[in-house]
């Protein structure tokens, strides 16, 4: 079924297809809720990513714990925040099945979305990983429906071999490079660690390539690093959240175990913030 999108809709779709082809790299951070989306805007960014892990954080459950009506749900209210394009983070498609990924791009889409990954993990710690023929077979079930749509959703592929101790190289390249063949618009290898790799990686490929930074340590560490490696888009995954929520806890420590309040001293000012949010 043909989804009729908003002008609103197809114009952030437009805007995020068009920061990938500038030929510039860009930073697309990852807010967890409605109001570090509006902080983030603020900033100065100019397009928004969403992180499930962020979600489920922010929800009270441990990573993986929402389903697809939560994830979807979260994306839609960080799409609503701001006028900026929006890509959600949409794990595994919720489901083995081929269906199940097509409806969640459907579903993605017809919620006025920009843009939203897809990954080879199973979330299952036995078998983490699709074999490969199914992992293709996923991702043309997903590119077929981003076809049948008028809106030109960019559907990120990702191959997580390096995040569930499979560090092979050329089975991620592989991979990633049979996803661009199926259609995939962006590809994103996370968990790759030095230049070598992803220099490598990004050769091998003809699609804008997508590294999370704040996931593990690395030899690149700025935007110039990245960028002289030919990295188009650099997102952050949970690493926001986690400084967030990572404050909140030194701080509930201090107060419990030392009966102190001396991180007080550190909180951005309240004026600052409240007037962040002004209409």
């Amino acid at each position: 079924m043909t989804t009729t999108p908003s002008k609103t809709a197809m114009q952030k779709a437009v805007a995020l297809k068009a920061l990938h082809q500038q030929g510039k790299t860009f930073i697309i951070p990852n807010p967890w809720d409605r109001g570090s989306a509006r902080l983030l805007a603020k900033a100065g960014f100019p397009a928004l990513a969403t992180t499930s892990a962020g979600c489920d954080f922010a929800r009270g459950v441990m990573n993986g714990g929402s389903g697809r009506d939560e994830i979807l749900a979260n994306a839609v209210e960080i799409d609503r925040a701001t006028d900026l394009p929006v890509s959600a983070d949409l794990e595994h498609g919720y489901g083995d099945a081929v269906e199940d990924v097509a409806e969640t791009i459907r579903r993605a889409i017809a919620a006025g979305l920009a843009g939203g990954s897809i990954e080879d993990s199973t979330g299952n710690a036995q078998q983490p990983i699709y074999g490969f023929e199914h992992a293709v077979e996923r991702m043309r079930a997903a590119v077929d429906v981003v076809k049948s749509q008028p809106i030109p959703f960019q559907l990120v592929a990702r191959a997580e071999n390096y995040l569930h101790g499979r560090p092979d190289l050329r089975d991620t390249i592989r991979r990633l490079q049979a996803f661009q063949e199926a259609g995939a618009d962006v590809l994103y290898a996370p968990g790759l660690t030095t230049k070598a790799e992803l220099k490598t990686l990004v050769s091998e490929v003809d699609r804008p390539v997508n590294v999370v930074m704040g996931l593990v340590s690395a030899e690149f560490t700025t935007v110039a690093d990245l960028a002289a490696l030919g990295v188009v888009r650099i997102s952050l995954g949970s690493a926001l959240a986690r400084r967030a929520y990572g404050a909140l806890i030194d701080a509930a420590r201090e107060m419990a175990e030392q009966g102190s309040f001396a991180f007080a001293d550190d909180a951005t000012p309240f004026r600052e913030i409240n007037n962040s949010f002004a209409s």
